[in-house]
């Protein structure tokens, strides 16, 4: 392993509290314990905005941990008196709050400064933008239109300020790590202030440019992947193939990431999509830095009582004691394809009616991330069935969940005979959140403990924890092709053909008919033409899945220590070790 990072710091909108999927990162590496053996010091730096009474209210609930050392207006100040003077100065001098003290990360307990800039003194912020349009040609003016840029474009400074006291007496090699485009603004600052003391590296969670184009065009997946591959053959960048793409604020500071002294990509396809974008990427090292797998160990028993009292649970909606569970657990959003689901489900109903066996698929997805009140899905739950029924005129649908449960997941449910779908559009899987119908045993991990599938078609997904969250578990995960899991999969298995335990949905691919010549010709692409590459390889999908489906418990048995050896192979102690640590090692080393 490289030799110890002295301080690495983490810059990040997750670093109050855990909220999506850098959250779930941040937790796995700093919980690891290689991750300790490589840091010996790490600092998570993020904004809060005392404004926000949700923010606020998830920021102080005693399950985040937060252990305050500086907030004056707490009445809290533990920090040695030079460091509280200095803390103070700062305040004062931008105009901003800092709050500065512990939280958990899988039990591991590191420092965390934030930064509410509501009230930054304009001048200090004028300056910086400044500097950014000087040395990076970044037009500020351009993007301030946008709240979230000029967070953390305020953010830099201050944090920085508060960062080099924090960091005074560290001898050794110190980073910035940017998370995504939101923490490129502080890397900057400390470019600006204090160039020779840090390395910094840009992390890609995935590449905001290519979402945005994948999920704004109903060609989606299948237009853009084909149109990518074909471009980088023939020498061209996106703006030569999609336009000029520089109105947008994440395009526009992703090009500027080049700066950086490291490049890390969580994925295959967004080293790909970073290429993509022309320029310095084009030949700039770009290191692998997946994301890792929960893992430990599960016996067949544990997993048949999870999944007994799933099956428990949807015979309680529904009547009857399905053979199989699927689960779909995911964010609400155009990018994880639920629909193909479905696709998949309605070929599946007819290939399990025809063996006499029976399927629910559970999808647990909130279009609002903080799910309803415990008291409105229990009166629901009376009044109309919830979640087998909905309603969109009483708070319960809400946005993209009204056209996926009224055109989709319902009239599927109306004319399937083997296979039902349930929404459950609820944050929490427990009996308090979810009904009295739901086993008052249940937790989340028995939802992942007994699922036989687990679906994740997404069109667009860098990485996709969720994905394969459940196959140390024994279950069969499906994702689609343009997942950055896949690419790890077949680096730790040999081959991600080869095992059971996956299903690789490919919705990219087109028919052998028809003739791509140039990147121009796959941006025809449209609805109609994706939904006859769905139509068809959902097909192949359902066929493989039906084969694999476990009938005894020695064919769950394999299933589960199959998944057990390759989720091993995938752990976030495997990710800190040989991915995250050689990294960092070539941001310290690598000549500027």
């Amino acid at each position: 392993m490289p030799a110890p990072i002295d301080l690495l710091v983490h810059v990040t909108h997750e670093a109050g509290v855990k909220i999506g999927g850098i959250g779930a990162v941040l937790d796995g590496l700093l919980g690891a314990q290689a991750y300790q053996e490589a840091i010996s010091r790490s600092i998570i730096v993020g904004p809060f905005d005392r404004y926000n009474s949700g923010e606020m209210e998830s920021l102080f609930d005693a399950h985040n941990g937060l252990r305050l050392r500086y907030a004056p207006g707490y009445g809290i100040d533990f920090l040695p008196p030079d460091l509280s003077s200095q803390f103070h100065s700062i305040e004062v001098a931008f105009g901003v709050t800092l709050l500065y003290g512990t939280r958990p990360f899988r039990g591991v307990e590191h420092e965390v400064l934030l930064v509410d800039v509501n009230h930054i003194h304009p001048d200090r912020a004028g300056s910086f933008r400044y500097f950014l349009w000087d040395k990076f040609g970044l037009d500020c003016a351009r993007y301030d239109y946008d709240p979230e840029f000029r967070r953390f474009v305020n953010l830099a400074e201050p944090a920085y300020a508060a960062l080099y006291h924090l960091a005074a007496g560290v001898a050794g090699p110190r980073v910035i790590l940017a998370h995504e485009w939101m923490g490129l603004p502080l890397a900057f600052a400390s470019m600006m202030h204090d160039p020779a003391l840090w390395r910094t590296a840009f992390y890609a969670h995935e590449v905001a440019t290519a979402r945005l184009l994948v999920e704004e065009n109903p060609g989606h997946d299948t237009r853009f992947y084909n149109a990518l591959w074909l471009a980088r053959s023939q020498g061209l960048n996106v703006d030569a193939v999609f336009g000029d793409q520089s109105y947008y604020y994440k395009h526009a500071l992703l090009q500027r990431a080049v700066f950086c002294d490291a490049i890390l990509a969580v994925g295959d396809l967004v080293v790909e999509e970073l290429r993509f974008l022309g320029g310095p990427y084009i030949y700039r090292p770009i290191d692998l830095v997946y994301n890792g797998v929960p893992s430990f160990p599960v016996s067949l028993d544990e997993k048949k009582y999870s999944k007994g009292l799933l099956q428990t649970y949807a015979s309680n909606l529904l009547g009857n004691t399905p053979d199989f569970i699927f689960t779909h657990v995911t964010r609400f959003v155009t990018s994880k394809g639920l629909w193909r689901d479905l696709r998949v489900l309605r070929h599946l109903d007819a290939m399990l009616a025809a063996a006499n066996k029976s399927a629910v698929l559970f999808v647990v997805s909130s279009y609002d991330p903080a799910g309803r009140s415990a008291a409105q899905v229990h009166a629901w739950e009376e009044q109309y069935g919830w979640p087998v029924g909905h309603r969109a005129d009483n708070g319960d649908l809400h946005g993209l969940e009204v056209d996926f449960f009224f055109h989709g997941l319902d009239p599927f449910n109306q004319g399937s005979r083997a296979t039902k779908a349930i929404l459950f559009n609820q944050f929490g899987w427990s009996h308090d959140r979810c009904g009295q119908r739901m086993p008052a045993e249940m937790t989340f991990m028995d939802l992942r403990k007994g699922a036989d599938v687990e679906f994740g078609q997404s069109i667009y997904e860098p990485f996709g924890i969720a994905q394969v969250e459940p196959l140390s578990f024994g279950a069969i995960c499906v994702p689609s092709n343009v997942c950055g899991c896949v690419g790890f999969l077949d680096r730790v298995s040999g081959g991600v053909d080869q095992l059971r335990n996956v299903v690789v949905a490919d919705y990219v691919s087109p028919p052998a008919d028809w003739h791509f010549g140039s990147p121009w010709d796959a941006l025809r692409v449209d609805t109609y033409g994706r939904d006859l590459i769905e139509i068809a390889n959902s097909r192949r999908v359902a066929e493989t899945i039906a084969s694999r489906l476990p009938l005894t418990d020695a064919e769950s048995q394999a299933l589960l220590e199959c998944g057990q050896e390759v989720g091993s192979r995938m752990s976030w102690e495997v990710v800190a070790r040989d991915y995250l640590a050689p990294a960092l090692a070539g941001a310290i080393t690598r000549p500027r």
